[in-house]
């Protein structure tokens, strides 16, 4: 009895032996996850999203910043609201850093076609 009882708390585990049948009772087994391919729409769809969230972002910025203020450039000088001064600083700067960035792109371009040719 003391055998027995010591086979059936530590069975034997043969790397190779088949696994048993599953049970009625017990849940069909997972099938293996397959990965579902990325698509463009799907990057399309997550860019639109995220835009959106930034936008909401961006008008709840500026409904909080509408205390008017001073502003001088060049030589001008004006008052508008905070959020506004703000806004156009950052797409100022967005846009001087696509330049920037537009003008390395074609930069290596040319590198690229000199080193084919």
């Amino acid at each position: 009895m003391s055998n027995d009882l010591h086979q059936t708390q530590n069975p034997p585990t043969d790397p190779h032996a088949a696994a048993p049948p599953p049970s009625p009772d017990s849940p069909p087994p997972a099938l293996p996850a397959t990965r579902v391919p990325r698509t463009r729409t799907g990057a399309v769809w997550f860019g639109v999203c995220t835009a959106a969230l930034l936008l909401v972002v961006l008008i709840v910025f500026m409904l909080q910043n509408t205390r008017s203020v001073e502003v001088s450039f060049l030589g001008m000088h004006g008052h508008l609201p905070l959020a506004l001064g703000l806004l156009v600083a950052a797409v100022g700067a967005a846009i001087l850093t696509m330049v920037v960035g537009a003008a390395r792109i074609t930069q290596l371009r040319r590198l690229s076609r000199r080193q084919r040719h």
